[in-house]
């Protein structure tokens, strides 16, 4: 099922399209000295997204000002932070509850070309750095009963709603969105 979900061509073609509509409000907004924003897209390699869209993801949406020159960087649901994964890769891949057996290493491995190493860094980034960001102290107050922060991101894409994988994941995607330009939390 999460397999499925992640080779999905359409899961990825809306997400780039969400990251599309965030450029679009940030470049509206301008830039704080109130100059205009132009594209300044940089590159990415992405690692995670099936080959037919790998064109598509070779690069970020940002922006930069034509007066001061500063750089605007919009929120992104394709990217988390700097990490050269895709977030929903990330997501999907760090919900293993019963943590990294051998057995589910070798199945996404296969599919996936993740090493043991990587999925059991983003399993502590989860359990660990997640849960200090300030983004999270701040945004985990919505949900009542609270997320449970020893099953994470299990538990947070379970609260939300959908009973389709991808709308959830989706949902999930939205709401770390923040972290994808923020500091704190990489």
């Amino acid at each position: 099922m999460c397999h499925a979900t992640l080779q999905d061509p359409k899961l990825y073609s809306f997400l780039l399209l969400i990251d599309q509509d965030l450029a679009v409000q940030a470049q509206a907004a301008g830039c704080a000295c109130g100059g205009v924003l132009h594209s300044a897209r940089y590159p990415r390699k992405p690692r995670g997204a099936p080959r037919s869209l790998l064109d598509q993801y070779q690069s970020r949406l940002s922006f930069c000002c034509a007066a001061c020159r500063r750089r605007t960087t919009p929120q992104s649901v394709r990217y988390l932070g700097r990490r050269v994964y895709l977030a929903a890769v990330v997501v999907l891949m760090s919900v293993m509850r019963a943590g990294v057996t051998d057995k589910r290493v070798a199945q996404l491995s296969g599919a996936f070309a993740v090493p043991r190493r990587t999925l059991e860094r983003w399993r502590r980034w989860w359990l660990e750095a997640f849960v200090v960001t300030a983004f999270w102290r701040a945004a985990r107050g919505r949900f009542v009963p609270p997320v449970d922060p020893v099953l994470l991101p299990a538990s947070l894409l379970a609260r939300f709603s959908d009973a389709e994988l991808a709308a959830r994941l989706i949902q999930v995607l939205r709401f770390v969105a923040p972290l994808s330009i923020l500091g704190d939390g990489r």
